[in-house]
């Protein structure tokens, strides 16, 4: 989602002297410091959502990326970057009680406003964690699906982002991104840019679907090679 302010000068200032801050010197944090910089933009963040849930109900947008990214009665599926929680609740209601949520976010007043969500509605189904934005910190082997949903642009920190990841997909699960095909600092990202930052971090992408009702495309990764020593990440170079 194409989220919270209040996270802007967070994730915009991860990088020390990085040439898409305008030459700014910040600091990184420590989880991140090992790591290449992504050679892109971030994208601003400008707000808690990109369009209403009841007009993302209305194009059946939750029902359609769950039935591509082939999520069932019984997964666990990570929801990161879930904001208010337009598609927690709707993968809860897939899973079922045999199957569970976990909801991420980087802000602890978004996490509160989930959890009092979460509780109001009953969905026992649930659970909260509060990552950061270089580390999602998730439970190793634990999940079938993980979704990042129209926020994949706003990570600064991607290499590092993904490599805290990676440990937490099952040996058969699969990440699924949606985003907007256009550039990081449009808030998009190109599926070539895409697919060679998963690559960098032992991904394949396993299908590419244009998904016009939830703001861009699908894509669907597997893990298929171990992750690489950060020391031997090459960042993949932003062509506009």
């Amino acid at each position: 989602m194409i989220a919270r302010v209040v996270l802007a000068g967070a994730l915009l200032l991860l990088a020390a002297c990085d040439p898409w801050s305008g030459g700014k010197e910040t600091e990184r944090p420590a989880a991140a410091q090992d790591f290449p910089r992504a050679d892109r933009p971030v994208a601003p963040i400008v707000s808690t959502r990109w369009s209403s849930e009841e007009a993302r109900d209305r194009v059946n947008e939750a029902e359609d990326i769950m039935d591509r990214a082939g999520i069932r009665p019984g997964m666990t599926v990570a929801d990161i970057g879930a904001g208010e929680g337009y598609y927690t609740v709707r993968l809860a209601k897939r899973v079922g009680q045999d199957g569970r949520v976990l909801a991420e976010d980087i802000m602890p007043e978004v996490i509160e406003a989930l959890s009092r969500r979460i509780t109001r509605e009953e969905w026992d189904n649930v659970s909260l964690r509060l990552g950061a934005p270089e580390d999602p910190k998730l439970p190793e082997n634990s999940f079938d699906r993980i979704l990042m949903v129209h926020m994949y642009h706003e990570i600064a920190e991607p290499y590092a982002f993904l490599w805290h990841l990676s440990p937490a997909l099952k040996k058969d699960g699969e990440l699924i991104v949606v985003d907007a095909d256009r550039p990081t600092d449009q808030h998009g990202t190109p599926p070539r840019l895409l697919a060679c930052e998963l690559a960098a971090m032992g991904f394949r992408m396993e299908q590419l679907t244009p998904r016009p009702t939830a703001g861009g495309y699908l894509a669907r990764f597997r893990r298929i090679a171990a992750r690489p020593d950060p020391a031997n990440i090459v960042p993949c170079a932003f062509h506009g």
